[in-house]
């Protein structure tokens, strides 16, 4: 039985950093356990130029020790306005590292988000030719469709369609969740790729209605059957190079989550590596959770792995109730790996 790991230091390909205070409270979680990571533009006032993510960056930076080694990448958040000379001017000046496509009104702060592809088609196809990545946020938004298959309709409606039209826009089909969208990413080439959360490996839909409402189960895309987490540890665990790590951390307030309209979001940075390691662990793959967590990504976004270390050592790791006012991710729960 395998008691460390030695792993190079990982990166979180999808986290929320929030802003203001939140910002504050939250982004040293992220810093501790990650070398970068690519940060959501869902502001408020979303970000959508050059100067806002310059400015956010430095707000980022400013809520962290001097000393962190830590590096925020970001993202410009796709309207139907979006400029792709701004854009491009972006991830030429080396400030933008992709660009977010959010549905509108699909999840938190995604209100600006894009109406249709026809909308942004100026801007995928400059995006297309530079090589800029397109992270999606996999659903359609129409009332009729049940919100358990928005993920897999999205897929045959607007991904699909997407990537016959530009078949050299790179994409990645961020927090995946369904086995749907697992075929479809081993079926496509090489510029398609996925990030899967812990929580989407550890829940299924379960967690949120078993024994009453449990609001901090809650997320979006919501957890699915247990197929769907079987295919998705299947794939985070498995041999494919182009499934990674992507936490999307999203920590909101209590109140707000237990409340009437409980906001979506799962507050899992604190002990993100860890919870890896439990799928891991427990789907007999300690072996290929470095690939997972420390080369995949960086392999797809075209940048070198990180060459500092991180040691994980098996033993209990008890989760509190609260960090820092939030309800994280495995509350009140013990993990079996702690982050030495």
């Amino acid at each position: 039985m395998t008691d460390t790991i030695t792993l190079r230091r990982p990166d979180d390909w999808h986290v929320h950093l929030r802003d203001g205070d939140m910002l504050g409270r939250v982004a040293g979680a992220t810093a501790l356990q990650f070398a970068r990571t690519i940060v959501m533009p869902n502001l408020a006032p979303p970000v959508t130029s050059v100067s806002a993510a310059r400015a956010y960056r430095d707000r980022i930076m400013a809520a962290l020790p001097r000393d962190t080694r830590f590096t925020p990448l970001m993202t410009a958040y796709l309207t139907d306005d979006s400029d792709p000379q701004e854009i491009a001017r972006g991830a030429a000046e080396g400030v933008f590292t992709a660009a977010k496509l959010y549905p509108a009104n699909a999840t938190t702060n995604s209100a600006h988000g894009v109406t249709s592809i026809a909308a942004i088609r100026n801007v995928l196809e400059a995006m297309e030719a530079i090589g800029l990545p397109l992270l999606v946020h996999g659903e359609v938004t129409d009332a009729d469709i049940d919100i358990f298959d928005r993920e897999a309709v999205f897929i045959d409606r607007v991904l699909a369609p997407l990537l016959r039209d530009m078949p050299g826009l790179r994409i990645v089909f961020e927090h995946v969740t369904t086995a749907d969208a697992v075929a479809f990413v081993e079926s496509a080439d090489a510029d398609v790729a996925a990030t899967i959360t812990p929580h989407h490996l550890h829940i299924n839909r379960n967690a949120m209605l078993v024994g009453g409402i449990r609001p901090h189960a809650y997320c979006l895309p919501v957890a699915k059957r247990e197929a769907h987490r079987q295919a998705l540890r299947k794939a985070a665990t498995g041999t494919s190079d182009r499934f990674f790590l992507g936490t999307d951390s999203a920590p909101h307030e209590r109140a707000a989550k237990e409340s009437a309209c409980g906001c979506a979001g799962i507050f899992n940075a604190p002990f993100a590596i860890e919870s890896y390691a439990q799928v891991f662990d427990d789907e007999g793959a300690l072996d290929r959770l470095e690939a997972f967590a420390s080369l995949n990504g960086p392999a797809f976004y075209r940048l070198p792995p990180n060459e500092e270390r991180i040691t994980l050592k098996r033993g209990e790791t008890i989760v509190p109730d609260l960090v820092d006012g939030i309800v994280p991710f495995h509350a009140g729960e013990t993990l079996g790996w702690s982050l030495a």
